[in-house]
């Protein structure tokens, strides 16, 4: 078997990716608390595109819309009837629109910088905004059920209503947990982990790719065919995940408001 597959032990083969990757090293006010690194860069640059794009699409509105302007509604339009009215009705829906919509655009802005030549890295790669993101979804959702029940929030969310009174020992705890803890740390997570994922398989296809190609030679080259049109192929499916992963997230954020919100509370 040794004989048919290059060693990826010996000097210059091929090395896999790390998650040394994720941390990478300033190279703006160094040693400070406003360090500036490889991917923090990455969210600047993406925070000011945002900026530009819909500054772009809607600085020049029209009754009838021109082809920027399209998408922009075309994106707004989708959010506000598919995630904010659709999960917490009309009224609710157009209080919390401008922080699903932000998430959402954010999320997959960031998640596509993975797949961008020059950039190969998720803005949410690394924990510090995906906990963010999942602290502002955590906050968004307790401010919406202390405000319309001021008195009984958190009371019926670690008491619910109808439980015997010894049971709560068993329940309050659980309840605790599942909803003020479990629900953030889900949130930041599950979208952390996507991204990690993703570039993680795009690493390995493309210097495999690049190995096979400019390091083992000869008839070996043959298998850097394989790993491209994998690499490929998970390029495609990691807009489909980035998509996914902002549509999940921001739909479980509306879904934690509209669960704060319900009359039960």
């Amino acid at each position: 078997m040794n004989l048919l597959v290059p060693s990826a032990t010996d000097d210059g083969g091929f090395h896999g990716p790390s998650l040394d990757e994720f941390f990478p090293p300033g190279f703006l006010f160094v040693g400070t608390p406003f360090e500036i690194n490889r991917i923090m860069a990455i969210r600047i640059l993406v925070t000011i595109v945002i900026l530009v794009l819909f500054w772009l699409g809607t600085r020049k509105m029209t009754v009838v819309p021109r082809r920027g302007q399209s998408i922009v509604e075309m994106l707004l339009g989708f959010i506000r009837v598919n995630i904010a009215e659709d999960l917490l009705g009309k009224k609710d829906g157009t209080r919390f629109l401008p922080l699903l919509t932000a998430m959402f655009i954010t999320i997959v802005a960031m998640n596509f910088t993975g797949i961008v030549p020059g950039l190969n890295m998720a803005g949410t790669g690394v924990i510090g905004l995906p906990f963010l993101l999942a602290l502002v979804a955590y906050v968004a959702f307790i401010y919406a059920g202390v405000k319309k029940h001021p008195a009984s929030f958190f009371k019926n969310s670690l008491f619910p209503p109808g439980v015997p009174w010894p049971i709560y020992a068993v329940v309050t705890p659980i309840e605790f947990i599942s909803t003020f803890i479990l629900r953030p740390v889900t949130l930041a997570l599950r979208l952390l982990m996507n991204m990690i994922a993703g570039h993680m398989l795009l690493v390995l296809c493309f210097s495999a790719t690049s190995f096979f190609l400019f390091t083992a030679g000869g008839w070996y080259s043959l298998f850097s065919v394989g790993t491209f049109a994998f690499g490929f192929a998970f390029t495609i499916f990691e807009l489909f995940v980035g998509v996914l992963q902002a549509y999940v997230f921001t739909l479980l954020t509306a879904v934690y408001i509209q669960l704060a919100l319900a009359e039960e509370h």
